[in-house]
């Protein structure tokens, strides 16, 4: 891979770290090389030692979602979901609590699986509500287009579509969380659909294409995308993969790129 001396890369522990205690994980993403972390869910239980592990690694809470309802009976998020306003509602307020204990920059507002104008209604009033008791809170509200094959009927699907609601509710505290995976998987040239949407982009995240593992091998060219993130993003890069095997097996990505960063920093 490409020399990326800018780039800063988060773990995702949704996926990385699994089997430890999310202090431990924490701990493991500090260690491994990391400059940040992202949740999916966290467990309210876990709060307190969530932070603790953030303050003691000194690591910044990039993003967390809101809940995604009953996942045994196919939720994936409730806030495009008409008959579930006070579910949604209720998700969004949980989640403000949390970015406010941990500090996190980003919530990830999860549409769910829904159609049609009313669920279009639904999640903008949804939006307009997170965006209302976030504000001045310096939290940032993201929106993220799920691919068809992974979770099929979710509402939300193509970076054009996240545009329009973005343009539509017209705030700059709400921003389109870039999957390169996700991207990539629904519509295809994922790296060219970044730069036209980078003016949208509050977060990017990334896997292989088309198995959602470590970004080393696949359809999608990594060394392209890192070297296209590197020219024209400064924000976080959230590794949001499933590893074949233990995490730790599958970081010779980052080691490599971290040593072209040193490589790069040594010459000057």
């Amino acid at each position: 891979m490409g020399v990326t001396s800018r780039l800063q890369f988060s773990a995702n522990l949704g996926f990385l770290w699994t089997e430890l205690p999310i202090d431990q994980a924490i701990q493991r993403a500090a260690e491994a090389g990391f400059h940040g972390i992202e949740l999916h869910w966290p467990e309210p239980a876990d709060i307190s030692k969530i932070n603790s592990a953030l303050t003691s690694t000194n690591l910044p809470l990039l993003s967390l979602n809101t809940v995604p309802g009953t996942k045994q009976d196919g939720d994936f998020g409730l806030c495009a979901l008409p008959d579930r306003r006070g579910e949604a509602k209720a998700a969004i307020d949980l989640a403000v609590d949390q970015a406010h204990v941990l500090n996190a920059k980003f919530i990830h507002v999860m549409a769910g699986k829904a159609s049609g104008p009313d669920a279009h209604e639904t999640f903008v009033e949804n939006l307009e509500y997170a965006l209302d008791i976030t504000r001045g809170l310096g939290v940032q509200i993201l929106i993220e287009p799920i691919n068809s094959y992974d979770v099929p009927e979710y509402f939300l699907k193509t970076v054009d579509q996240a545009i329009e609601i973005i343009n539509e509710i017209g705030s700059s505290d709400l921003k389109l969380m870039f999957d390169f995976y996700h991207v990539d998987r629904q519509q295809g040239s994922a790296i060219t659909r970044f730069q036209d949407a980078l003016n949208f982009v509050g977060h990017v995240q990334f896997a292989s294409v088309p198995d959602r593992a470590s970004p080393d091998h696949g359809d999608l060219d990594f060394d392209k995308v890192f070297k296209v993130l590197d020219a024209h993003w400064s924000g976080f890069c959230g590794a949001e993969y499933r590893p074949d095997g233990p995490t730790d097996a599958s970081l010779q990505w980052l080691q490599n790129l971290n040593s072209d960063r040193d490589k790069a920093s040594e010459q000057g």
